[in-house]
């Protein structure tokens, strides 16, 4: 049995009246159905009409128009620092990798073939614990399934 039921996300900026918390790590936010532990151990059922990417400061709707805010959660990441982080960000993006971009540093999952790759390349890599919010995709509001961009077949 759950405590409240979701079917849709307000983006952060554009919902008031928190009455409940979720703390989830970057792979926890992406989901569609799927029952959560608030906080305070209250249970939310998840059931979104698609999958969907909930970023830090986002919320679940719930009945009654009270809603559920996501948090990230701190989570083991690999801190990317180095002379030339515009090159090391194209070698993680050009291995799908998600990144967080800050201005002195590169923040990715903790991943030691990348890590490895990279430190190849001159990066410096240090295991941090940290929240994760990588940067949103190009062709739309967070992840997706593949890489149909939005392009369709004209036959």
């Amino acid at each position: 049995m759950t405590d409240f039921t979701a079917h849709e996300v307000s983006r952060s900026g554009t919902w008031v009246h928190k009455i409940e918390e979720c703390i989830l790590t970057y792979d926890e936010r992406f989901l569609r159905r799927k029952v959560l532990n608030t906080c305070s151990g209250k249970k939310v059922l998840i059931d979104l009409p698609q999958t969907t990417s909930l970023e830090n400061g986002d919320a679940l709707k719930v009945e009654g128009g009270n809603f559920i805010k996501i948090t990230s959660a701190v989570e083991p990441l690999l801190e990317i620092t180095g002379k030339n982080l515009v090159i090391l960000a194209w070698h993680i993006g050009n291995r799908h990798t998600p990144c967080q971009i800050d201005k002195t540093r590169l923040l990715i999952q903790d991943d030691p073939v990348i890590g490895h790759m990279l430190e190849h390349l001159g990066a410096n890599v240090k295991s941090i614990l940290e929240p994760f919010n990588p940067e949103k995709g190009a062709y739309g509001y967070g992840r997706t399934h593949s890489h149909d961009h939005g392009h369709t077949s004209h036959d």
